[in-house]
């Protein structure tokens, strides 16, 4: 910053000041470009969220029923099919004489399945092991389970713990 100096024999001092405008010119610039970068991140970077569970507004007397899920339990010697809230019949598949389940039948168990009306548009499907020390169940088996529900069409396995499945064999 500089002023001008009166070198005239006065009291008054000058009141000519020149001011360096160029750092101001310089955090603008800076200011307007990181301005810009913001307000184009900020509408590139939104997330559209929408909200589940329950509307305050909604009715207290409305109940919706969940709707029905498939359930896989393999057990070391057999492998039971079954489906929580509809009136289909459990499928039980047991292991043969050459100590491996019969998967043939377990595929077409779950291809008659997912022909059924309620899961004709879904994909889900919950596969739980119960082992215990004398009977394990091996690995290999609950992936090639997984494999297989794959392969009929249910994208969206998941892999459960036995006494949370929706539908347990009755023993």
């Amino acid at each position: 910053m500089g002023a001008a100096i009166d070198t005239g024999g006065g009291d008054k001092k000058s009141v000519n000041i020149e001011l360096n405008i160029v750092p101001y010119i310089d955090l603008m610039s800076c200011l307007t470009a990181f301005l810009l970068v913001v307000a184009v991140w900020v509408n590139l970077a939104q997330i559209t969220i929408q909200p589940k569970g329950k509307n305050r507004n909604q009715p207290i007397d409305t109940v919706i029923d969940p709707p029905p899920v498939i359930s896989v339990l393999i057990q070391a010697d057999i492998i039971y099919v079954g489906v929580s809230r509809l009136a289909i019949d459990p499928v039980q598949i047991k292991k043969g004489p050459n100590a491996d389940y019969d998967w043939n039948q377990f595929e077409n168990a779950l291809i008659a399945l997912k022909k059924e009306e309620a899961f004709a548009e879904r994909n889900d499907i919950e596969i739980a092991a119960e082992s215990t020390t004398a009977a394990p169940v091996k690995y290999d088996h609950v992936v090639h389970a997984m494999d297989l529900a794959v392969k009929v069409g249910f994208i969206g396995v998941g892999l459960s713990e036995p006494t949370s499945l929706s539908w347990r064999p009755t023993l």
